[in-house]
């Protein structure tokens, strides 16, 4: 005896659901890795398509299906299938998903030369409908901030906290999630380490001493390495600095359409 397929009897309130899927499903993937080809990771994933209004409701398994098929190429290059898929299986004209991850990268200590892993927070997002195709990667980065102002006015030092650093491309080509990351610590007082012993230490200090920002510089400064980046078409590059002699955050943003009209 054949079951009943509920969400595809007609509904009668005739309105379309802009968004219905799934949200926050852990999903082991495999994304491309600049120095070594690829990277094991954990994504937190969303997927979503729109519903025309004659449907009941979505058929949810069908999206872990889908994400099933593609967990072992995961990158903004087969988004593409990935959405397609999504319309093909669910019987939709747009499909979106959001796929956020930690990305792991080797960095080296400035003076002791020690390796130690630095994570960064990475989110792919894809939109896909009959006029319209849309990808955007996006990477969250911790910089160290030491402020002008404090240093020129002290006698002796000047305060100096965290910041992170976001920024949101469209693209041409292929752009690194590890080309973003550079753009943004080369663009803060200092880039932040795992391990650091006494002398890495006191070359943070003294190199964020020696490259004092406020996060109106850090934006531009990131700003200004998009601007002249030809694979980068549309950007959003914020910075939000953790005040350490406050208790509020300061904050600034820049986005620029590098597309035209």
């Amino acid at each position: 005896m054949a079951l009943a397929d509920i969400q595809s009897q007609y509904d009668h309130r005739n309105l379309d659901i802009d968004r219905v899927g799934i949200k926050d499903i852990l999903y082991p993937i495999v994304v491309k890795d600049k120095k070594n080809g690829k990277q094991s990771t954990v994504a937190r994933i969303n997927m979503y398509v729109r519903l025309p209004h004659n449907f009941k409701g979505t058929h949810m398994s069908r999206f872990v299906e889908v994400l099933n098929n593609h967990r072992t190429n995961i990158a903004l290059e087969s988004f593409k299938g990935i959405l397609d898929d999504l319309k093909t299986v669910l019987n939709s004209e747009e499909a979106h998903i959001e796929i956020t991850f930690p990305y792991f990268i080797e960095k080296i200590a400035p003076v002791s030369n020690l390796p130690s892993l630095m994570d960064y927070e990475c989110t792919f997002v894809g939109i896909s409908s009959k006029d319209k195709k849309d990808f955007i990667v996006s990477v969250k980065v911790p910089v160290v901030s030491l402020c002008p102002c404090s240093k020129e006015i002290s006698d002796y030092g000047a305060h100096n906290q965290r910041s992170y650093v976001t920024i949101k491309v469209r693209y041409k080509g292929m752009i690194w999630i590890e080309d973003l990351i550079e753009v943004a610590e080369s663009s803060a007082s200092a880039p932040i380490f795992s391990l650091l012993k006494r002398e890495d230490e006191k070359y943070i200090t003294e190199h964020s001493y020696d490259n004092p920002v406020f996060v109106e510089d850090i934006v531009r400064n990131a700003a200004n390495k998009l601007l002249l980046d030809d694979r980068v078409t549309w950007f959003e590059v914020s910075s939000e600095n953790y005040e350490s002699i406050h208790n509020h955050s300061a904050y600034a943003v820049i986005t620029r359409d590098k597309r035209g009209g």
